[in-house]
């Protein structure tokens, strides 16, 4: 008997953000959430589809991110807001979801196209998943993600501290976790 993926269809949105360092992570993350089934839409913020790092080449991760998808990266706020007119998604995910981005979420600022295609999404009733990657989430960051865990329609991918000894503030999500988390 042949099994049907719970992902299977389902329209789900891939906001991609900075924290650079986890950005190889990220596709493979990507492509897991792809091979489940799911028709994924890439969002990237200004900064992930210009700025080369030397984590990652700007180019490289969007055409990789396109051939994973099969779908051209929204990159501007124009092209993100349509999504929740459209109803274009099931869900909204946001990997990684750095500080900066958890902070703007929390005070509903929308100035990148990652931002916009939360609010435009939320405006259908329709979940938010966040997956942390924050090296202030222990400190700065703490209340907004204790504002958006008790906010409606956001997820969060269980997290947890990436290194305690160096770096006791910073939180990064379980990656491997987002497809249980969506579903």
């Amino acid at each position: 008997m042949e099994t049907v993926s719970v992902l299977e269809g389902l329209r789900v949105g891939f906001g991609i953000t900075g924290s650079f360092c986890t950005h190889k992570t990220v596709l493979d993350t990507l492509e897991k959430l792809v091979n489940g089934g799911a028709d994924v839409y890439p969002v990237l913020s200004d900064n992930t589809a210009k700025l080369s790092t030397r984590f990652m080449e700007a180019d490289f991760l969007r055409e990789k991110v396109k051939e994973i998808t099969g779908h051209e990266p929204i990159c501007s706020i124009k092209d993100a807001e349509p999504i929740g007119p459209k109803k274009m998604l099931d869900v909204m995910t946001v990997v990684p979801c750095t500080g900066n981005t958890l902070a703007k979420l929390a005070c509903a600022i929308t100035d990148t196209p990652v931002l916009m295609a939360c609010k435009s999404h939320l405006r259908n009733n329709r979940p938010v998943v966040i997956a942390v990657s924050t090296n202030d989430a222990l400190a700065g960051n703490a209340k907004n993600i204790g504002s958006l865990l008790g906010t409606k329609n956001y997820y969060f991918v269980p997290m947890r501290q990436d290194d305690p000894n160096t770096k006791p503030f910073s939180v990064v999500a379980d990656f491997n976790r987002l497809n249980d988390t969506v579903i």
